[in-house]
């Protein structure tokens, strides 16, 4: 195709992104992306290899650098989210971690919503403060609690909305302002909602967090996450902490998750429509107390939700009459869905938040989140709904 026929990417819809934007054919012109397995490049001379580090980032020198694969999953997940720059890394943990501490020093304050995974709790209540760095929760629905936390000197908020596992939202227009205000980063674990769903970028966050193990991937494969944010972080704050720490994503990786990025848009639909509709079922079952789903009318960010997101996603969070045992039994009851703590998968998955992806979080921190002991969190795959809905039926009646 001449040059001059050429449609600039950006002008490309979001479907046509996930399977087109950032492609990079190499002199084969081979129709699936090249994966490039290497560790290192060489060099016809010395002289070639000394220039190529005086013009760092304008040749592939080492793959914990840079490597041809990674790139064009960093550009292709970029063009999708409409961010001006992107950096993968090993796993969506990484991503968070990296987000924070490459902006973060001793005396520095962060505030984050209160409901939050597991492990995003830990280092924000335990690892940061190690530091030096001061750490605050708010309630993240609650912009009252946000003025007053961020009336104080703040580096960096940090939220996840819905958060995982209560669906709780943030109103991320107003957090972008009174973050702003502060004169502070606002970042997104924006996994549940994945970048079609939700646009934090475009409602005023700074940073987007991914674990790209999730639905990006969505088939259970392999692990991977990204920062995506302007170019200025990402090349001179991000980019120097990644350099030297090394939380290097695979080739092997990029190339499986792009794979999976080309076929996000499809998946969503049937996710999105199969877990409104269980949602529904499970909020009309006498054993099922309460169901959390944001585009539930039930739910009391339902305007909010349907506000800041395009669906309600593939989770859906709910709680069984009769706590523990109730909830293990029916846990043990389910004949289709697998017990794993993973989520976005074509595979529906459920898991007991409070001995799993919560468990190390003091019992009083849980409740404080919403988490109880009959709290069961389920993402919906792409079987057919009604043998899901057969199966959960089943289950809950045992």
């Amino acid at each position: 195709m001449p040059e001059s026929a050429r449609l600039e990417e950006t002008e490309l819809r979001l479907a046509t992104r996930l399977v087109r934007g950032g492609v990079r054919r190499t002199g084969h012109q081979e129709t699936s992306e090249g994966l490039f397995l290497t560790s290192g490049y060489v060099y016809a001379s010395a002289e070639e290899a000394e220039a190529a580090f005086v013009t760092d980032g304008l040749r592939y020198v080492y793959s914990r650098f840079a490597n041809p694969t990674v790139k064009i999953f960093e550009e292709k997940l970029r063009l999708v989210e409409g961010a001006e720059a992107c950096r993968a890394v090993a796993s969506g943990m990484a991503a968070v971690a990296a987000a924070l501490l490459c902006q973060l020093r001793a005396g520095d304050r962060v505030v984050a919503s209160r409901a939050l995974f597991g492990s995003c709790w830990w280092i924000i209540a335990e690892l940061l403060p190690r530091y030096g760095i001061a750490t605050e929760f708010v309630a993240g629905e609650n912009l009252d609690a946000w003025r007053a936390a961020l009336a104080k000197p703040t580096k960096a908020v940090f939220v996840e909305t819905p958060s995982n596992p209560t669906m709780t939202l943030v109103d991320l227009a107003e957090l972008a302002k009174l973050t702003r205000a502060a004169g502070a980063a606002l970042i997104v674990d924006n996994v549940f909602a994945t970048p079609l769903l939700q646009r934090p970028l475009e409602l005023g966050a700074d940073i987007v967090v991914y674990s790209a193990t999730k639905h990006i991937d969505g088939q259970g494969r392999c692990l991977g996450g990204a920062v995506l944010g302007s170019a200025s972080f990402i090349d001179t704050v991000l980019g120097p902490y990644l350099r030297h720490t090394g939380p290097a994503l695979s080739p092997f990786n990029a190339w499986t998750l792009l794979k999976g990025l080309e076929t996000l848009d499809v998946r969503l639909e049937r996710h999105n429509a199969s877990a409104l509709r269980l949602a529904r079922f499970l909020e009309d079952h006498p054993r099922v107390r309460k169901v959390y789903y944001p585009f539930l009318d039930s739910h009391p960010q339902a305007a909010l939700a349907r506000r800041q997101m395009r669906a309600g996603g593939s989770i859906v969070s709910f709680e069984i009459k009769g706590g523990k045992a109730a909830a293990f039994r029916f846990l043990d009851a389910l004949s289709l869905i697998d017990i794993s703590n993973n989520l976005g998968d074509a595979k529906s998955l459920v898991t007991h938040p409070w001995t799993t992806t919560h468990a190390r979080i003091a019992p009083e921190e849980k409740l404080a989140q919403g988490i109880t002991e009959e709290l069961v969190r389920l993402s919906v795959g792409l079987e057919d709904p009604e043998d899901l809905e057969a199966d959960l039926g089943r289950a809950l009646n045992a």
